[in-house]
C-alpha cells in the first residue's frame, strides 16, 4: 500500500469527480480487500473494478489520474489483465473530456450518457 498512499494525490484528485461515493480511505481499503484493483504509475494512479452481470464480465475504469502519456502506457496492460481474468467488455465513468484524449484513438466511443438526481 506505499504506492498507493504516494499516488494518493492523483486518485483524491479523480474523487472529485465521484458525486461523494467514496472517500480516499473507502478506496485504499476497497484495494486492500480485493474489490478493487490499483495499478501505479510512477505519476499516475489507475483504480478498476470487476463487475459480474449475468452474461459477461466487465472491466470497470473507477478512478484515474495523472500523468496522460503514462495512463496511456498503462491501459493496454490494464486490459489484458482484465481479459485474462475472463473481462469481455471494459468500460469507464469519467468527465466528457477523457472522449477527447488518445482513448478515442484506442477504440472507446460514447455509449451512455449518465443522468444522476438525488433523492
Amino acid at each position: 500500500m506505499d504506492d498507493f498512499w504516494r499516488l494518493a494525490q492523483y486518485v483524491k484528485a479523480a474523487l472529485e469527480y465521484s458525486a461523494g461515493t467514496h472517500t480516499l480511505e473507502d478506496v485504499a481499503q476497497g484495494v486492500e480487500e480485493g474489490r478493487f484493483q490499483f495499478w501505479p504509475g510512477i505519476n499516475s494512479a489507475v483504480i478498476t473494478e470487476i463487475i459480474v452481470y449475468p452474461r459477461l464480465k466487465n472491466l470497470h475504469y473507477f478512478l484515474a489520474g495523472g500523468d496522460l502519456d503514462e495512463l496511456k502506457i498503462m491501459r493496454p496492460y490494464i486490459e489484458s489483465w482484465g481479459k485474462q481474468n475472463g473481462c469481455t467488455r471494459v468500460t469507464l465513468a469519467g468527465r466528457k473530456g477523457w472522449a477527447r484524449t488518445f482513448l478515442q484513438d484506442e477504440g472507446y466511443a460514447p455509449k451512455w450518457h449518465i443522468l444522476s438526481k438525488e433523492l
